[in-house]
């Protein structure tokens, strides 16, 4: 008979794949990627279209492009495919302060790259149908030296897609975030993980004023 701690961790695996994806998702049509590429074009020609904008302070502009990424991004999903089966130790408040404190951190994080912005372009090169009906939309970054490449992965919610990871560099946020996350709460518990996103946030924010 199985012991008590292998049925645990299998219990956790189960939780963490269902976190992942439905597993009941079809693959992605034709036509699903293409709608996934339109989206990722959009919110690319609304961004560049502030960054060129010689009107708009180094504030405005970042204050725009975080709302266009928080109508484009799935941040309810993207916490919890951060916190994995970690998603279940946090209290319905503690989800939302995550939730809250992990838009802010990406907001701070990549709203701080404005003032580099130097007339680069975005090109869409392919998309790729993945699993759970998932579609990556891949483009590649040009000017002011070699070309690097930034990957999105755009799930659907509702016949609208939303991005959910973004792979730069084949550097996945969502596994950088999810293997920072754990360590801190294995040692420090929900609470502490959201009090240390917090101070982040404050610190970070006061370093680009």
């Amino acid at each position: 008979m199985p012991s008590r701690d292998r049925i645990r961790r299998a219990a956790l695996v189960l939780v963490a794949l269902l976190l992942a994806a439905p597993s009941d998702a079809a693959p992605a049509s034709e036509s699903d990627r293409q709608v996934a590429r339109s989206t990722v074009q959009e919110t690319v020609d609304a961004v560049l279209a502030i960054l060129r904008d010689a009107s708009l302070s180094s504030q405005q502009k970042q204050d725009r492009i975080s709302e266009i990424a928080y109508a484009r991004f799935d941040f309810q999903t993207i916490s919890k495919l951060v916190l994995a089966r970690n998603w279940q130790r946090l209290s319905p408040q503690q989800r939302i302060d995550f939730e809250a404190e992990f838009k802010r951190h990406l907001s701070v994080t990549y709203g701080s790259s404005v003032d580099r912005y130097s007339n680069q372009s975005v090109e869409i090169t392919d998309t790729r149908a993945e699993t759970n009906g998932d579609v990556t939309v891949r483009t590649r970054i040009l000017g002011n030296g070699q070309p690097f490449l930034v990957d999105y992965r755009l799930r659907s919610n509702s016949a609208d897609w939303y991005v959910i990871d973004v792979i730069v560099e084949n550097v996945s946020l969502l596994s950088n975030f999810r293997s920072q996350t754990q360590e801190i709460i294995s040692q420090e518990g929900p609470d502490g993980l959201i009090r240390k996103l917090r101070e982040k946030n404050t610190e970070s924010k006061s370093e680009s004023s």
